[in-house]
């Protein structure tokens, strides 16, 4: 009986328990899930970065994303009908 007992508070109300251990071991893995992807994203800025250290990539990035020109160029911005947002209430 005793050995239940013991058993019992072992498994379930000590403070190193299986419980705690169970959650101990998600919240690890959650972690190292977002170990992984902070790593992955640190891989991509490091791309960005070393992408706009050269003038052509300051320029490429001027160009496509806040749509800046050269004196005497024109620029023109070709929307496709399936990138517009289209208010389409009938559906």
């Amino acid at each position: 009986m005793v050995l239940v007992v013991f058993a019992v508070w072992m498994l379930i109300f000590d403070s190193n328990s299986l419980l705690i251990h169970r959650d101990l071991n998600e919240d690890i893995t959650d972690l190292e899930d977002e170990k992984a992807y902070y790593r992955n994203e640190i891989e991509k800025d490091k791309k960005a970065i070393k992408e706009l250290s050269t003038e052509d990539g300051i320029e490429k990035l001027a160009r496509e994303k806040y749509y800046m020109k050269k004196e005497n160029e024109d620029i023109y911005i070709i929307e496709y009908e399936d990138s517009l947002k289209l208010d389409n209430k009938d559906e």
